[in-house]
């Protein structure tokens, strides 16, 4: 009998342990997972989901988030609390500006990730705050807070990826944003506003000047067409009225070389007629055989 409970004993914890193998001997790693396995400290990554086997009490693992995480610079995500200490910059132009960003990252390689530095996400997040700091101290303080916020992001996001690069701490950026910029003081802000109203109101007066450039140069290409038009047409008449000068001077000059005396007289009638239309012209000359003169009205002659 008691050879017989030895048995069953034995066989229980037969059992037992290899329940106990078995269990250790799987492990799943998950859609946004990767796992490290170390067998006698020496690594090794996993990348593919699913389940895997391992060696019971040999081998270990470690998993790894791949998902998209992000840090807050400048205030403590949350609550929105301002860290002065984080986010207070000085621009290029010596004003102080406080300018908050989210940093969004993820683990591109669970070794170095595991075992290159200590804490990769501090060491991220002090490589960003390098960079920021940089950045805004080679930009002006209107670029910070009004128009230069894309250029400051993409600047700081080209720093911060050489740095890890150089760094290789299995870490890779995915975003930086700004979430908030201003100046420190109220004064300041207000004085902020109201050159972001003047550039507003700079804007809107462009845009009106423009309204009105595309309404007049219209009206104004028309009077051009027309002014062009009417001298193309004075032109036409003048080379015509020239022609027909020189017409009817060659057919005058025709009757010249036949009658020069009586074509003389005509022309010399025919211009005082157009220089004095208004006057009496009369011919004076003596009576024949005597002393009496005679004017003769060349006006009834001339309307006959």
């Amino acid at each position: 009998m008691k050879d017989k409970v030895s048995s069953i004993v034995k066989v229980a914890i037969v059992v037992v342990v290899a329940l106990i193998l078995a269990f250790n001997a799987f492990y799943q790693v998950g859609e946004n997972e990767q796992a490290v396995v170390t067998t006698f400290g020496n690594p090794k990554a996993v990348s593919s989901a699913g389940i895997h086997v391992k060696v019971p009490f040999i081998q270990k693992v470690t998993k790894v988030d791949t998902t998209i995480k992000g840090i807050a610079i400048g205030y403590q995500e949350g609550t929105e609390y301002s860290i002065e200490s984080e986010s207070l910059m000085i621009t290029s132009d010596y004003n102080f500006v406080n300018v908050d960003f989210y940093l969004e990252y993820r683990v591109s390689d669970p070794l170095l990730a595991l075992y290159a530095s200590e804490n990769p996400t501090l060491i991220l997040k002090n490589i960003a705050q390098g960079c920021i700091r940089s950045v805004i101290g080679t930009t002006g303080v209107d670029a910070v807070i009004t128009t230069g916020k894309n250029e400051i992001q993409s600047n700081i996001r080209e720093m911060i990826t050489a740095e890890l690069t150089k760094n290789d701490i299995g870490i890779q950026l995915v975003n930086i944003t700004i979430q908030d910029a201003e100046p420190p003081t109220e004064a300041v802000k207000e004085a902020f506003k109201a050159v972001e109203t003047a550039k507003q109101g700079k804007e809107t007066a462009i845009n009106n000047a423009n309204k009105y450039k595309s309404e007049q140069i219209p009206a104004a290409k028309a009077k051009v067409d027309k002014v062009i038009k009417d001298a193309e047409a004075q032109k036409q008449a003048r080379i015509n009225e020239g022609i027909g000068q020189a017409s009817r001077f060659e057919a005058l000059f025709a009757e010249y070389k036949k009658y020069p005396l009586i074509t003389k007289q005509r022309m010399f009638y025919e211009a005082m007629q157009d220089i004095l239309p208004d006057m009496t012209v009369y011919i004076n000359g003596l009576e024949d055989g005597g002393n009496i003169e005679m004017f003769l009205p060349l006006e009834p002659l001339v309307n006959e």
